[in-house]
């Protein structure tokens, strides 16, 4: 549960190997003739054991169906150039007040993409993140064995829990599915070609609602940071002094110390969303 700010840079290194060319040069002497020997005739390997062609990746969950029922044809921009399309998407989709004040448009198919692949890592760096940092530092409390999580902390969250839950689920949806083509492109720039980028954003949703819910005190530790120039926000270094805990993927880390209430809310918007992107149910 690491509050750091490092950015999390995700690098993909195709490296080609060519064949090697060999010069032998003979200085100030001549050549020994090398009697040519006919090579006896190859036969041709039996089909069965020729090289298969790769197989095609398997899709658990294709949004082709679902696209064709909530949408006709669009003319999307390139990846590159779709940060201005996607704004007025979201803007018609949730109002220009609500996507200034919790978005961060700029590279926004990008940033959805590597947050939902990092939210099923150690860590998400807040720096990639399509929606604004909660603003405020983690409030916590001093007990005689340690600090803890103070109980209003997730009232930190209560702004943006009632945008989340807010947003018409089929309509966010439709959106989705609208601006698909770019996510699978970004997806798979970002080191996953052939791989299918709905399957992965449902993977991470079952996994965001297996987060368990916590009924007792939180305690924190700071993280050791060894260095010569001091820490002036020692609270971005918070993590979970249970390791259980702390060793949880970044996205369950952040549910839990959301507060069970907050994470509740978000894991039945979750559920609601999930089951429109892997069946029919997109267009009720």
């Amino acid at each position: 549960m690491k509050y750091s700010s490092k950015r999390f840079v995700v690098v993909f290194l195709l490296v080609g190997l060519g064949g090697a060319e060999y010069l032998w040069l003979q200085y100030g002497q001549r050549a020994v003739p090398v009697p040519t020997v006919k090579p006896a005739p190859i036969a041709a390997l039996p089909s069965a054991v020729e090289a298969a062609a790769p197989a095609k990746p398997v899709i658990h969950h294709p949004v082709e169906a679902l696209q064709s029922s909530v949408a006709g044809p669009v003319t999307l921009p390139t990846l590159g150039n779709s940060d201005g399309f996607a704004k007025n998407a979201l803007i018609d989709l949730l109002g220009r007040k609500a996507v200034l004040s919790f978005l961060a448009v700029d590279d926004f198919v990008r940033h959805v993409v590597v947050t939902v692949d990092n939210l099923a890592r150690g860590q998400a760096a807040s720096r990639l993140w399509p929606v604004l940092p909660t603003p405020g530092r983690t409030l916590v409390v001093e007990r005689g064995d340690g600090t803890y999580l103070a109980d209003g902390n997730a009232e930190r969250y209560t702004p943006f829990i009632r945008f989340g839950t807010s947003v018409d689920t089929a309509k966010a949806t439709a959106l989705y599915l609208r601006l698909y083509p770019l996510f699978q492109q970004a997806y798979e720039e970002l080191g996953y070609p052939g791989k299918y980028f709905n399957d992965r954003l449902v993977e991470v949703i079952d996994q965001l609602l297996e987060t368990p819910e916590l009924t007792g005190p939180v305690k924190l530790t700071l993280t050791d940071v060894h260095g010569s120039i001091p820490i002036t926000r020692p609270w971005l270094r918070y993590e979970f002094a249970d390791p259980s805990l702390e060793s949880r993927p970044a996205g369950q880390k952040i549910l839990l110390r959301m507060g069970s209430a907050n994470a509740r809310m978000i894991k039945a918007k979750l559920a609601e969303f999930r089951e429109r992107i892997t069946t029919r149910g997109a267009d009720r």
